[in-house]
C-alpha cells in the first residue's frame, strides 16, 4: 500500500466481494487466470460526470469487456439505485454496489473520500495473475481519460 492507502503497481489486487445492480455477488478473484478486470470507482450514479463517463464506456464496451477483459464499475450506492441507473443508460456491465459496510471496497483501494463519503475517480487495470498493472486517482470533480484504459489493456493483451 501506499501512503494514500493505495495498492501498489506490481502487488496483488485486494479481493473483494459485491454484490451487482441485480443482486449477484461479483468476487473480483473469479477472474484470476481468465480475464484481466479494468475497476472503475465513481462517486455517485445519475450524476453528471459520473454518467458521462460511463456512457463514454457504454459506447466503446468492446474495447474494455470482451474475450480478455472484464469491466466493473463500482460505487457507495445501493443495488437499486445501481439497477434504475443501469436501466436507465443501458448498461450492460456490472454496477457493483460498495454500499455496506459503507465504502469498505473503496477504502481498500484507497479512493474513498471521508468528507462527501463517496469515492474518488479511481481506476485500476488488474491482470489475470490478480496483480495490479496501472492505477490512476482524479479529484471527484474531474473526469477521466478512457483512451489510457484501452492502451494499457490493450498492452495485457
Amino acid at each position: 500500500m501506499t501512503a494514500a492507502g493505495r495498492p501498489v503497481v506490481g502487488e496483488p489486487a485486494p479481493d473483494f466481494e459485491l454484490v451487482d445492480q441485480h443482486g449477484t455477488p461479483l468476487r473480483l478473484s473469479s477472474f484470476r487466470g481468465r480475464r484481466n478486470v479494468l475497476v472503475v470507482f465513481y462517486p455517485w450514479s445519475f450524476s453528471r460526470v459520473c454518467t458521462g463517463e460511463l456512457c463514454v464506456l457504454r459506447d466503446d464496451l468492446s474495447s474494455f469487456q470482451n474475450d480478455d477483459a472484464r469491466l466493473v464499475a463500482i460505487s457507495v450506492d445501493s443495488k437499486y439505485v445501481q439497477r434504475a441507473f443501469a436501466e436507465q443508460e443501458g448498461f450492460d456491465f456490472p454496477l457493483l454496489a460498495d454500499f455496506w459496510p459503507h465504502g469498505e471496497v473503496a477504502r481498500r483501494y484507497g479512493v474513498f473520500d471521508d468528507r462527501t463519503g463517496a469515492a474518488l475517480r479511481g481506476t485500476f487495470v488488474i491482470d489475470r495473475a490478480g496483480v495490479l498493472q496501472w492505477s490512476v486517482v482524479h479529484p471527484i470533480p474531474d473526469a477521466r481519460d478512457p483512451q489510457q484504459y484501452r492502451e494499457v489493456l490493450a498492452g495485457l493483451r
